[in-house]
Formats: structure tokens, sequence, C-alpha cells
């Protein structure tokens, strides 16, 4: 059964509306979101915040008392660097989900209506659609066998 255009628009609204609120709810979460990382010794544990920025620094013992001044800066610094790219990748992989969304959205607006039986004639009249379609055959094709490893 073929959806009048209205509903198409509608459905595609509440599309939007719903992934508006995951985007939002996201952002959130990793405004919110820390990274901690603790020492190979466990003599210290770095948190940092969404930003890159320095939480805390918890000493777990002395031991840093007697460690020269460069070796205790090459420590913290590896383990702030290691808090942040754990953070990094989890921002990363929360933002993956979101990846084509832009498409998907346009095709649910288009795809299979009469409105993109119309928008077809046009497409193929634009300067370079030529070359447009054969890149987009590409990236299809690419995107396939990259799916298949």
């Amino acid at each position: 059964m073929d959806l009048s255009f209205a509903e198409q628009i509608e459905q595609a609204m509440a599309a939007l509306e719903e992934q508006q609120a995951r985007m939002a709810r996201t952002a959130k979460e990793l405004e919110a979101a820390t990274a901690s990382v603790t020492s190979k010794d466990r003599m210290v544990t770095a948190v940092v915040g969404a930003q890159g920025q320095v939480v805390s620094l918890t000493f777990h013992t002395n031991a840093y008392r007697t460690m020269a001044p460069s070796e205790l800066g090459k420590v913290l610094t590896d383990l702030l660097n290691t808090a942040r790219a754990d953070l990094g990748d989890r921002v990363a992989g929360a933002m993956a989900e979101f990846k084509g969304l832009g498409e998907t959205l346009a095709a649910s607006m288009t795809g299979g209506s009469e409105l993109e039986d119309l928008f077809t004639p046009l497409r193929q009249m634009r300067p370079g659609f030529a070359d447009k379609a054969a890149a987009e055959e590409r990236r299809k094709r690419d995107r396939q066998e990259e799916f298949r490893g």
C-alpha cells in the first residue's frame, strides 16, 4: 500500500524528531562523560572530562616522591593521553550511530513516492549528473565490498 505524500511527510517528521531526541540524549551523555585510567603500578589514577580536561589525579601510594621529575611527568602524560584516547574512542563510537542519518531521512522523504518519480528527470538534467551518478555507483559498490570484508 502506497502512502500519500502527506503521510510520508508525517512519517519523516516523526523519524526526524526521534533522531533529534536521540542526538540530544547522546550529546548530554557525552558532555557528562569521563574516562578513568590507572597506571600499571597502581600508583596514580587520572580522570579526564569530555573536553579533555583533567578532572582529577589521585595518588594511591607515595612512590611518586622518590621518582625523578621527568619520570613522574612521563607517567602522568602517558596516563592522561590514554584516558583522553579512551574517551575519544567512546565519543567516536557514539557518533557512529548517526552515520548516514541524512541519507536515510532523505530517502524516507522521497523514496518510492510520486515525488521521487517527479524529481528523477529533473535530477538527470542537472549539469554533471552523469559524473555524480557514476561516483554514487562507485560509492555503493565500495560500501558493499567493505561490508563483505
